[in-house]
């Protein structure tokens, strides 16, 4: 859209008049262009028609996603409750690390009750969660856990989306695996339980009803295995659990993988910064374990996507079959790469063929990619910087990031 507009003015300023503008804009950007009669007048109004109509959807899009929220909220009350910065998370339970004992005695003589001390070894990580006073509220809970505990990091098990959805059954279709196989390596998934004709080595469950297919899980699992990953290990963090997704269930997911030996973790899912979160995605990347991770389907006007947001996680974004960016594509404080999320089929629950549409699918692909160059020995930086198509402004953009890898990969 950016290129278009500078086209245009380009064109207007070459051959109009300098003492008249209109204005076109974008976003909260207006831009003053010469007058150009009723030959390019035309044309203008409908690049203004465009950008407004992109602005409302973008609007749309953030008013969407904190109605999903409100709703989630509401209708698990027993189960959700929202932390002081208006984020779901799992009622009643704060979490903490770096706890001494004079602070933990502290606590608990204020009524905070330890549920769970948890050393997760893989990560180099201890853990405490705690339940709240009973009237106490999370955010109440949250502000006063932290002046009683000042040298700890408290924290709230926050609540992390799947970036996608399946749009439409179409008609079955054989599965086939790419032509090169990563065989050795290992890409680990955290997300929802596959469909179990997909070829996973196992599953574990890390949250209550785990281990059932879901939609969700069983698209990212079928789109690695038809780009070609042969070894596949899938966490479930959400199981029937209304509070799944939390950063507990993930962060144990991540502990449990790296153990498992996981080259490369994708992770198609969303949420908000969390220090427990990010000291789990540092600590397995000090490990050597490649994270790929999702921005989201909440437009650009949606707060920075967690996990992809953390330094050194790759994040994905996608674009349709014409290679355009989604619309709905959200946002992280970096981006590294695109690919195909749109136009593109997997397999449902029923192990149905369906096709879906998300930065969660593109992100698999991106992973599949990692883990074929780990399987040569190759810098997988460099591989995927070879194979980046450059899509928008030339370079590495906020749109694109550093170019479309897996061009065709998940199209029918």
């Amino acid at each position: 859209m950016r290129s278009l507009l500078a086209l245009i003015l380009g064109l207007c300023a070459a051959i109009a008049p300098l003492h008249a503008y209109a204005q076109v804009g974008i976003g909260d950007v207006q831009i003053g262009v010469p007058r150009t009669g009723p030959i390019l007048d035309p044309v203008l109004d409908d690049v203004s028609r465009v950008t407004s109509r992109l602005d409302r959807d973008i609007d749309e899009l953030a008013q969407d996603r904190l109605r999903r929220i409100d709703r989630l909220v509401r209708r698990n009350r027993d189960a959700i409750e929202r932390d002081t910065l208006g984020n779901p998370a799992r009622r009643g339970v704060l979490v903490v690390m770096g706890a001494d004992g004079a602070s933990i005695a502290a606590a608990e003589s204020a009524g905070y009750n330890v549920n769970q001390r948890e050393q997760l070894a893989e990560l180099g990580l201890e853990v405490i969660t705690f339940s709240l006073p009973r009237g106490t509220s999370l955010a109440e809970g949250e502000r006063e856990l932290r002046d009683l505990m000042p040298q700890a990091e408290v924290t709230v098990d926050n609540l992390y989306f799947q970036a996608g959805g399946s749009t439409e059954t179409v008609s079955a279709r054989e599965r086939r695996a790419a032509s090169f196989t990563q065989a050795g390596v290992i890409v680990g998934m955290i997300d929802g339980a596959p469909h179990s004709s997909l070829t996973v080595e196992n599953v574990q469950g890390f949250a209550r009803g785990a281990g059932q297919a879901s939609d969700h899980g069983s698209a990212v699992a079928s789109l690695l295995e038809s780009a070609g990953v042969s070894r596949i290990k899938v966490a479930d963090v959400y199981g029937s659990d209304p509070a799944g997704g939390n950063v507990m269930a993930i962060t144990r997911a991540m502990a449990w993988l790296v153990g498992e030996g996981a080259n490369v973790i994708t992770i198609s899912l969303v949420g908000p910064e969390n220090i427990v979160l990010a000291r789990a995605v540092a600590a397995a990347r000090q490990r050597g374990v490649v994270i790929v991770a999702a921005v989201g389907n909440d437009g650009p006007a949606a707060p920075p996507a967690y996990p992809a947001s953390y330094a050194g996680v790759v994040a994905v974004t996608a674009v349709d079959r014409r290679e355009r960016a989604l619309i709905e594509a959200g946002r992280a404080l970096h981006l590294d790469y695109a690919a195909p999320g749109a136009d593109i089929v997997g397999l449902d629950r029923n192990g149905r063929t369906v096709r879906v549409r998300g930065t969660s699918y593109a992100t698999p692909l991106v992973a599949a990619r990692v883990s074929r160059a780990l399987a040569t020995r190759t810098n997988w930086r460099r591989v995927l910087d070879t194979e980046a198509v450059d899509l928008g402004e030339r370079g590495p953009d906020d749109t694109y990031g550093r170019g479309l890898v897996c061009r065709g990969c998940g199209q029918r």
